[in-house]
């Protein structure tokens, strides 16, 4: 029995075998894509489309409307007419269905392949990926004279209407392409004779491979449902992705931290969180929180900003995924606990880092206290509005300098729970340290998090309905107003450890 196979399908079973197989034979165990995956989709989609006007007057292959036997069908027909430039056209040959992204006609009859990524690297599995596109034509007889990875340009900077043709840069990988040819015949009949077998999974272990290239979609599958491993184990520990120790713990039939030798070589900070754990006891450094909390001035403004980074530059002076603001929080503490609020969420489609500007000047003075949490994002944002609207320059590189690091005490591991789980986000320190906001944040209605508000915002520029639009406003405010009353609660709390 042939088995055919898709683009998407062959990257899969280069990463991983068994990925491909549950994808063909055992779907309903994989997880859907989130909306970080769905915003990253979305991106790319958006990418793609413009790309194409790079050549004009081209014709595309309809995604919806015809099957994709009819759109083999159409690409010949548009081929045979002459078509110098065709989006999504879409070929077979040896079982193996591509789609390629731009296919263009040259003068002399060869061809040349463009496929667009929402990247700004040409990485290796990009190179794979448009392998089999090359496969493919080659084995139809088409003349390929050469392969491009089309990818953002990172010097690109808008000034004004958007120059795509700036906006985008050709990476010639002919070479590498044609490097790899010899490989994919072998590739296609082990994932054929693989796949022909529907009854029997392939028994392939976790490890490097499941997070890379990308991160797997059978990962709950493989790693919790067949093997156990629990939402805090090794692994949360010692990144998998920095370092053989947790690998090598799971390979030794370690995965729970209990059970992690007490002879361990580990650095001071894990072996602190391994031990609290074993207890299942907090750390509480007072002495380090007390040193934290008496650096603090009064009044205190509690800051968070929510951001948009596009792979597309929305706005005049910013380059590809460039985050700018569109909404914050800030609540401003006294000495005696008295609060008051201050927010701002811009308008859709308008750009809104002068305004935003405005206001944060307006609303923080020079020498305030500001405080966030992880203040590493808050400080580039403000670094990058300095550097853009020079007039308040100096006023909000005193707001950037300012700054203290909420984060500190949990990141250094002075204050620690169980059930923080190795993490040490505005997330998790929140229920750590004041219990009864554990449900503050899944509580809140459609906005959860950073994804979630960047989400909301776009859905905002497409409502129409008048409630619909006070409602997903509403969302934001109250979702970024949640962020820095968290953190008023959190310092709050520590404070009361020390005394």
């Amino acid at each position: 029995m042939s088995v055919s196979l898709s683009k998407s399908l062959y990257i899969k079973g280069l990463q991983c075998q068994k990925a491909l197989w549950l994808e063909k034979h055992n779907k309903a165990v994989l997880t859907l894509p989130g909306a970080a995956a769905m915003a990253t989709i979305e991106e790319g989609n958006a990418v793609g489309s413009l790309a194409c006007a790079l050549f004009p007057g081209g014709r595309k292959i309809t995604t919806k409307s015809i099957s994709l036997s009819q759109k083999v069908v159409l690409t010949q027909k548009w081929i045979n007419e002459g078509v110098h430039d065709i989006y999504e056209a879409t070929f077979e040959f040896d079982g193996v269905l591509v789609m390629v992204d731009i296919l263009h006609k040259n003068a002399d009859g060869s061809f040349e392949i463009y496929e667009v990524k929402s990247s700004t690297k040409a990485k290796d599995i990009f190179k794979q990926d448009v392998s089999i596109q090359y496969y493919v034509l080659n084995g139809l007889g088409y003349d390929v004279s050469d392969v491009y990875i089309t990818i953002l340009n990172t010097d690109f900077v808008r000034s004004g209407e958007l120059d795509i043709k700036q906006l985008f840069t050709h990476v010639k990988v002919t070479s590498d392409v044609l490097a790899l040819q010899g490989d994919i015949p072998a590739n296609l009949g082990k994932f054929r004779d693989l796949l022909t077998d529907g009854l029997n999974e392939p028994d392939i272990d976790i490890g490097w491979h499941c997070k890379n290239p990308h991160e797997c979609d059978a990962m709950d599958y493989c790693w919790q449902q067949q093997r156990g491993i629990p939402e805090y184990s090794v692994f949360n520990i010692f990144s998998l992705t920095k370092t053989s120790k947790a690998l090598g713990l799971y390979q030794q039939g370690i995965v729970d931290i209990k059970d992690i030798p007490d002879d361990m070589k580990l650095t001071d900070k894990q072996k602190a969180k391994v031990d609290a754990w074993k207890a299942q006891k907090g750390v509480v450094n007072k002495g380090a929180i007390k040193s934290f909390v008496d650096f603090i001035n009064y009044p205190i403004y509690h800051f968070d900003f929510e951001t948009l980074g596009p792979a597309i530059p929305s706005f005049k002076g910013m380059q590809p995924y460039e985050k700018y603001p569109f909404q914050y929080s800030l609540h401003i503490e006294q000495e005696d606990g008295s609060l008051e609020h201050k927010e701002y969420l811009a308008i859709p489609g308008q750009d809104p880092r002068e305004e935003i500007v405005k206001r944060m000047v307006e609303d923080i003075p020079t020498d305030a206290c500001v405080m966030a949490f992880n203040i590493s994002f808050e400080k580039s944002i403000i670094r990058t509005l300095a550097n853009n609207y020079p007039a308040h320059k100096t006023h909000l590189m005193n707001i950037h300098d300012n700054f203290i690091d909420l984060e500190i005490p949990f990141q250094n591991g002075d204050y620690w729970m169980p059930s923080m789980q190795g993490h040490y986000g505005l997330k998790y320190a929140l229920p750590a340290t004041v219990p009864e906001m554990k449900e503050a944040y899944p509580d809140l209605d459609s906005v959860h998090n950073g994804t979630d508000a960047m989400a909301m915002f776009k859905k905002l520029g497409e409502a129409t309905d008048f409630d619909e639009i006070a409602k997903i406003k509403s969302a934001l405010l109250e979702y970024c107003k949640l962020d820095t009353y968290a953190m008023v609660k959190i310092l709050n709390n520590l404070k009361v450890l020390i005394k």
